[in-house]
C-alpha cells in the first residue's frame, strides 16, 4: 500500500476535563497534525493525492474551525459555565464545544473521520492522523 502524509499546524487552547493534574487548567499548544492517505491506485502522474489537496481541504478546515481557538469539552459543564457566565458569547470569546473531551486522543480519532469526509469526492481515504500535542509527545488513530 502506497500511502502519502500530509502535516498541518495550528494553535488552540483546551482543557482536559477530569485529568489528575495541571492539564485540567486551561492551557495551549502548538499542535501539529499528520494526515496519512491512501488510494487503491495512484493517479495518472504517480501519486496518491496531490499534498495541497490535502492542505486545502484539512488544513482549510483547521484553520476555520480550530486555529487559535479554545477547544472545550460540551459536557464540560465547569468551563462552560465560568467562560459563558460573563455574558461573552462562545463565538466572540473563541470557544469551541466539541463532542469529546479534546485529549490527543480523541482530537486524532475525530479529526480522522473529519478528514474522510472533507475528502470523500476524491476516492483518497484516510488511513490514519497522528496529533502532536508537544514535541514529545502524540496521539494515533488510524483504520
Amino acid at each position: 500500500m502506497t500511502t502519502c502524509t500530509r502535516k498541518l499546524e495550528f494553535d488552540a487552547g483546551h482543557r482536559v476535563h477530569g485529568h489528575e493534574s495541571k492539564c485540567a487548567q486551561l492551557h495551549g499548544h502548538r499542535y501539529v497534525v499528520e494526515v496519512t492517505a491512501n488510494a487503491e491506485s495512484l493517479d495518472s502522474i504517480g501519486r496518491v493525492i496531490d499534498f495541497s489537496v490535502l492542505k486545502g481541504r484539512i488544513g482549510t478546515w483547521l484553520d476555520a474551525n480550530w486555529d487559535h481557538k479554545l477547544l472545550l469539552w460540551e459536557g464540560d459543564g465547569f468551563a462552560k459555565g465560568i467562560l459563558v457566565g460573563a455574558g461573552a458569547s462562545a463565538t466572540k470569546l473563541g470557544i469551541v464545544y466539541v463532542p469529546f473531551n479534546p485529549t490527543a486522543e480523541n482530537m486524532a480519532g475525530w479529526l480522522l473521520d473529519k478528514s474522510n469526509d472533507l475528502l470523500a469526492d476524491t476516492g483518497v481515504k484516510v488511513v490514519s492522523v497522528r496529533v502532536w500535542e508537544t514535541p514529545n509527545c502524540w496521539a494515533d488513530a488510524g483504520r
